[in-house]
Parts: C-alpha cells; structure tokens; sequence
C-alpha cells in the first residue's frame, strides 16, 4: 500500500508540518491539491489551533492533518481537542507521544510520529502508531543527524508499520529514491514553501529561491537542538557564538522571534528562515497543483530512465 491509499490522497506526498507557515487555510489548500494538508501547531494556543482546524474543515472536504510538538506547555488540552475534532492524521515531534495514542486512535485518528532514529521508530511501533515518518538531517527545521539515504532503509528493516520518507525530497528523482528504500510516499516541507498559496512573507521566498546546494547551515548542535535553516546574518552570528561558547541565554535572545521575523516580516538579517538542502534545486513559484503534478511527472520520468538503465546492463 502506497501513501495515497493509506491516507486516502491523490498522490504519494504529505506536506511537513511546518510551525508558523501551515495554517488551517494552507494545509486545506495543499489538501485541495492532491496531497495531505498539516497544520503546523508549533506555538499556538490550544484556542488558535481550534480556530485552524474550523478553518481547514470549512475550505475542505478531504483529509488533513496536524502536527504537535509533544513539549508544548498546553499539549494536554491540545491532545484534548484533536481527540474531540478529528483530524485525518496527527503527526508528532519532540517527544513520546505513547500515552495520547490510543485515544487518538480511537477517535479515528491516524498517529504518524517523525523519528529521526532507529531507535525512536521501534519505540514509536510498540505505542501504537500506525506508521513513521524517517526525517533525514537534510530537512529543514529542527532534525536529527543521520542522512535519509541511510536512515530511511534502517527504520524500513527495523518496524513492521509503514515508513514514509522525509528530508532531501523535493523532485521526482528524489520521490523515486524513497520508494526504492522501502518508504511508501514521502513528507515534503520546502518544495511547499515555493507555492503560490504558501502565507509566506515575500522576501522568505525569495530566500528560498536564491538559494544554493551549499545555501543551508545548521545552529544548535552545541545545545542538543539543532537547526537547518538559510544563512543569513543571524545564522552565521549564532554559529559564531556557539563557537565562542556562549550560553544558553545568549543565543536564546537572538532567536527569540526569528521565525515569526522570517515568516511575517521577511527580515533577511533577523529572520530564522527553516529550509531544507533542496532549497539549492527550487527556482520557480508555482501553484500547489502544479507543483504536485511536475514532481510525480519528475518522478514518472525518473521510472522510465531507471528503466532504460536497467535494460542496459542487462544487454
């Protein structure tokens, strides 16, 4: 069973669930598309996320998603209120959601946590959850250290649920290689931020698309928190004092609302601007549909090249 069967989509993508950026009314769009829409509920209030999900089931009538950092102060109220509103899926980060899952589950709802390791995923299969999203260090955001090339058929070998695929996916060549490491779809999140509908200050596009394969760093590692986002003045300038060993309260003051500065004001000094290692491979701003569609033609035509090699070496 493909991604799209298992989450009764079009086609055999998910969107990641990207904090400040996926609204109710961006994940229905994204739903609308053909994919599967996520809410991203990093640091809202129990209230707003309600008001996100009311939003989302009002612009439509196909599956979507929410994702829920497990370190949140009001998780318990937001566990609460996504057992009482339903969503088709609730993804998971930061934490074990074990003791949310049955009832989670018994609303009919399907929990997919995103692991980074080995480890996580098998604890995540005897909690219950009905599948995993293997994240490679190439996603954008917070990640863990292992590549998705490796990651991803090592989880694959090591549960019995199925695998979806994350980081370092963003065209058909890409979506071609997931499934060749036993994953049944993948989860993109930067491909999603070059679209149309996506609610992102103009300049944090622009970012996107100006940037190179080398365009993406990684702050936080000194504090067991790291980051992938676009450099940029306040990436190098919280590098530098890592290196310098500042501490915790320092380099907090200077991230503190860089993402809101990113994703509303598009402040190019200031902003936090979360992107993955594709954002080197983006050049153009497309409709969400458009978007869906050239990535599974990319990935149709990866299939026939593979193909054509593969009579080759047999010839």
């Amino acid at each position: 069973m493909l991604l799209n069967e298992f989450l009764g989509i079009e086609f055999p993508v998910m969107q990641g669930g990207m904090a400040r950026v996926a609204s109710g009314a961006f994940a229905a769009a994204v739903s609308n598309a053909g994919s599967l829409g996520v809410i991203g509920s990093g640091g809202m209030s129990t209230e707003r996320l309600e008001r996100n999900i009311v939003e989302a089931k009002a612009a439509t009538d196909r599956p979507f998603g929410v994702n829920i950092m497990l370190m949140a102060d009001n998780i318990d109220e937001i566990a609460t209120l996504l057992e009482r509103e339903r969503p088709a899926v609730v993804t998971t980060g930061a934490g074990s959601p074990a003791k949310y899952v049955g009832r989670w589950k018994a609303a009919g709802i399907k929990v997919i946590p995103v692991v980074p390791s080995v480890a996580l995923a098998i604890q995540m299969e005897r909690a219950g959850a009905d599948a995993v999203i293997a994240e490679g260090t190439e996603s954008g955001g917070h990640i863990g250290e292992t590549a998705t090339l490796p990651l991803v058929p090592q989880v694959v070998d090591a549960v019995g649920i199925p695998v979806i695929a994350a980081g370092g996916i963003g065209n058909g060549r890409q979506l071609l290689a997931a499934f060749a490491m036993g994953a049944i779809g993948a989860q993109c999140g930067t491909i999603f931020l070059t679209s149309e509908e996506c609610p992102i200050a103009p300049a944090y596009k622009e970012m996107v698309l100006k940037a190179r394969d080398t365009g993406t760093m990684v702050t936080g590692r000194s504090k067991h928190a790291p980051v992938r986002q676009i450099k940029n003045k306040m990436a190098k300038r919280y590098l530098q004092l890592e290196h310098e060993v500042a501490d915790r309260a320092e380099l907090e003051g200077l991230t503190l609302g860089s993402l809101r500065r990113a994703v509303e004001e598009g402040d190019k000094d200031g902003g936090s601007f979360m992107a993955g290692q594709v954002a080197g491979e983006l050049h153009e701003i497309k409709p969400l549909r458009q978007l869906l569609e050239d990535l599974m033609a990319g990935f149709g035509q990866a299939q026939a090249d593979l193909q054509k090699a593969l009579q080759e070496l047999k010839a």
